[in-house]
């Protein structure tokens, strides 16, 4: 109960604090732990690693400035042992401190005794550490390479990790410049920030690298990389582009080479501030980590997530790499050259890069339509948005922990979501100046929400700040109700708001300043800002079929009245890509919230069997595939499945089980994923299909192509007997890559046969898989059998927190029973996280007990509904 009360009133304090309008940036006034009288300008760092024994030693000399006389010196420290301390400068004799550790706060204190005068001194420390197995500060990967076991080192430091390796102002808006040199053994390659200044040969088999100095920038954008490693380069605006992996795999490094260049030109033009660096490496290594960390100059990602084999890979993975690569890479300007002051407006980061990742993807390749993907995936985060357990765009953060908790959806997709509709309504140009002219003053400094607005506003002559204060500061968002009437030949439309709930309704009577677009389809659209509860306003004829968000770039839901509901879903067939998927979107969200019947959506999307586009089918499939979870164990589960098989035989057979001359990237996916769908659903054909093509695959990998892989694979390891999922097991032990161990290993997590579900728990805990992996094995598991596998999750908890990184350590068990829709393990998983975790733990767990809980809804008023709404649109 005490933590029940201490997060309730967080949440209030939060909603007073984030409703007022936020102050430019200004560095006293900066949230965080560290005092702000003494700033670092210069870490002068020389680190040796014995890489055999995961251990490293360090010596660091710190040029600061004392602001204000002070009689003790603050920064950060976090598993650190400090062997010695003493301060220079100033025109005194060199002065030993006394370290005073305090592992809770992850600081270091120097006490003085008498104030320090303001100006600039020397702070020499001499310190070990641990490289770890979990990716957080140094950490080291395991590997094989022509059968040889190999090992590296790398760093991740977001949020707060950079304080594992060396003792830092471990904030971000203590920004320095870092000057690191590393001894390793002479087989090494090693990469950092910067290119390579000096290389020396050392008297016992190893080398000491010395990289040039970084610009001023926060402790966390800090990198250090060193292992057996190959590099091919290019040039590109007079910066010099590698790429870097282990070794073999230079040859899926062409397609990230090339597209690090098209980026970086690309991304030079846009922002009007040239990249700033001498060099930009993109560095990927077998695992440590999931994702990519956006290193200024030295940009580290799992290999999976940047190399393309074009043998090998699919196109989702071309896709994915390029994506990725795309997110990081605009994280060079937003993020690094201009940084957000305090993890409250990680936003300002992840939320930029999201949007400009995809606008360059619209840009280089419009093929994959990755705006229409970007309102499929934003499905997610509006349903998380619909609950009373999510938090806004800025939110505060008091403590490493929930600093690491922000790293969600949230920030990423509606930060996102929310700046493309904010584009939309500024204009593609206004918006572009006031970008261009925020990075021109801000660069190598730090910022906040007000900085930004104020540059945009300034550009578009438009209520920036006030329209944007209401969805960056409120968490939720509106649901738009249209009604239309046509009154002496003109039409006449209502648009009104309430906050849009799955849950329960909000008490708060939110309002937001919505722009919207009103117009006809295949005809003009106007803007209208909806400030208020509800407004009419009226269009010059009533011809034509009225739409409201035409291009789907709005982060709301609409519902019509019903006239205006049958006019679109009568024509869906023939509406325009965006408008006829947020059509089904919005269709299903009102089901699922119980404002209509399931039937509605049924037979909305009996409409859509001839539709071509991926991500449509995309979308719904995984709303099919949500009905199907909340109907597992339950007598409707086969006619929903019968109802997938009927729906997708007949498009799938247009395309045919092989591929045809002059099939589309879209449409090879599209073959892989209704086979998928069909072999889900427990369609025989497509089953027995997916076997031989295994049983063909492991006598000949070139058998089956990469398109139709992963279908090959997922249904085999969903299916397995004991022998198949042997053959998937070997198939794992035998990858050369991330992306082929990733493949089969994600397979055998989809068995249904409970004891094989055993045996890929077990792989979770074993030293042979990586760390970054092991919370991911036994949340997929749970996925099929929650309750197995959270048993294994308890039994086996500090092993997988010790494998958890920063962001990912607070989720880790409550993602266990996360898919779930049985109220039941909500409870369960509420009163351990209550009892072993702090409250910030709670938290997060709070929120994926109420998900379960919205589920455990759904199902009870759905599946009723199913039989009747199932068979009213086979008719």
């Amino acid at each position: 109960m005490r933590h029940q009360k201490t997060v309730a009133a967080v949440a209030l304090a939060l909603a007073g604090t984030l409703a007022r309008a936020e102050a430019p940036f200004s560095f006293a006034d900066t949230p965080g732990k560290l005092p702000k009288d003494v700033i670092p300008l210069l870490y002068d760092a020389h680190l040796v690693p014995d890489v055999k024994a995961d251990t490293f030693r360090g010596q660091q000399r710190v040029e600061i400035e004392v602001l204000r006389p002070t009689s003790r010196i603050v920064l950060n420290a976090a598993n650190l042992q400090i062997e010695r301390a003493a301060l220079l400068g100033g025109g005194m004799a060199e002065r030993a401190l006394t370290p005073i550790l305090d592992d809770k706060q992850e600081t270091l204190a120097f006490d003085l005794g008498a104030p320090l005068a303001p100006g600039r001194y020397t702070l020499a420390l001499s310190f070990s550490g641990q490289i770890n197995r979990e990716g957080r500060g140094l950490f080291q990967v395991g590997y094989k390479a022509g059968g040889a076991e190999k090992k590296l080192i790398a760093t991740t430091m977001e949020p707060s990790d950079a304080r594992r390796m060396l003792p830092t102002w471990d904030e971000p808006a203590f920004r320095a410049r870092f000057k690191l040199t590393v001894d390793v053994p002479a087989s090494f390659k090693a990469y950092s920030n910067t290119p390579v200044e000096k290389q020396e040969k050392l008297a016992n088999g190893a080398q000491r690298i010395s990289f040039a100095p970084t610009p001023k920038m926060p402790s966390y954008l800090v990198v250090l990389v060193a292992g057996e490693l190959e590099r091919v380069s290019a040039r590109q605006d007079g910066v010099e582009i590698g790429v870097v992996t282990t070794a073999g795999k230079l040859g899926s490094a062409a397609f990230p080479l090339q597209a690090t260049k098209d980026l970086l030109r690309y991304y030079n033009n846009y922002f009007g501030v040239p990249y700033p660096l001498a060099k930009l490496d993109q560095i990927a290594i077998p695992g440590g980590f999931n994702g990519a960390m956006e290193n200024w100059g030295g940009i580290v990602y799992n290999e999976s997530t940047l190399l393309y084999d074009p043998v090998k890979s699919p196109e989702s993975v071309k896709k994915l790499t390029f994506e990725v690569n795309a997110h990081e890479v605009a994280h060079q300007w937003f993020g690094n050259l201009v940084t957000m002051a305090w993890w409250d407006n990680l936003w300002l980061n992840e939320g930029f890069a999201s949007w400009m990742a995809a606008k360059a993807t619209e840009h280089f390749h419009p093929e994959w339509r990755p705006y229409l993907d970007g309102i499929a995936e934003r499905e997610g985060v509006l349903n998380l948005d619909a609950r009373k357990t999510t938090h806004p765009i800025q939110t505060r953060i008091d403590n490493e922990e929930q600093a690491a908790g922000a790293f969600d959806s949230i920030t990423y997709v509606k930060g996102q979501g929310f700046l493309r509709m904010l584009e939309a309504y500024v204009g593609e140009d206004p918006f572009r100046k006031g970008i261009r002219a925020y990075m021109a003053k801000h660069q190598y400094s730090n910022t906040t929400t007000a900085d930004l607005w104020a540059a945009i506003e300034k550009a578009s002559g438009k209520p920036v700040a006030k329209l944007a204060a209401d969805w960056t500061t409120q968490p939720g968002y509106p649901l738009i109700s249209v009604s239309q009437a046509c009154v002496d030949g003109k039409r006449q439309v209502t648009l009104s708001q309430e906050q849009f709930r799955l849950d329960e309704p909000a008490p708060e009577n939110r309002l937001w300043t919505v722009p919207l677009q009103v117009g006809t389809v295949a005809g003009r659209a106007w803007y209208t800002l909806l400030a208020n509860r509800s407004t009419t306003i009226t269009q010059g004829s009533c011809e034509g079929t009225l739409v409201v968000d035409p291009h789907s770039t709005g982060f709301f839901r609409i519902q019509y009245d019903r006239a205006s509901f049958d006019a679109l879903a009568g024509n869906a067939a023939r509406l325009p890509d965006p408008t006829r998927l947020k059509l089904l979107t919005d269709t299903w969200s009102l089901v699922t919230a119980g404002r209509i019947q399931l039937d509605a959506y049924v037979a909305l999307v009996a409409k859509y069997g001839d539709e071509p586009r991926l991500a449509v089918w995309e979308s719904i499939l995984s709303n099919l595939g949500t009905l199907d979870n909340l109907a597992r164990g339950e007598p409707e589960r086969p006619l929903i499945r019968r109802f997938v098989i009927n729906f997708v035989q007949p498009r799938f057979a247009k395309l045919g089980w092989e591929p045809k001359a002059g099939d589309s990237p879209e449409e090879r996916q599209l073959r892989a994923l209704l086979a998928g769908a069909l072999a889900r659903a427990g369609d025989e054909r497509a089953i027995r299909e997916a076997r031989q093509r295994f049983a063909r695959y492991q006598a000949d990998p070139a058998s089956v192509s990469p398109e139709m892989l992963d279908f090959v694979v997922n249904t085999v390891g969903r299916y397995a007997d004991g022998a198949a999922y042997a053959a998937l097991g070997k198939q794992v032990a035998a990858a050369r890559t991330d992306e082929e161990r990733n493949r089969f290993g994600a397979a055998m997590t989809l068995v249904q046969d409970p004891a094989l579900a055993a045996s890929a728990l077990n792989m979770a805990v074993s030293p042979e898989i990586p760390a970054n992996l092991s919370t991911v094995i036994v949340s997929s598991i749970g996925r099929e059998h929650p309750d197995q596998a959270w048993e294994f999750a308890v039994a086996h908890r500090d092993a997988l927190l010790k494998s958890a990184d920063a962001v990912g350590r607070n989720r880790a068990l409550a993602s266990v029973v996360a898919g779930s829709s049985d109220a039941r393990h909500a409870d369960m998983m509420e009163q351990y996280v209550g009892q072993n975790f702090g409250p910030d733990a709670l938290v997060e767990a709070r929120r994926v007990g109420n998900g379960i809980r919205v589920r455990a809804a759904q199902k009870a008023r759905l599946l009723p509904q199913v039989r009747a709404a199932l068979q009213a649109a086979q008719q």
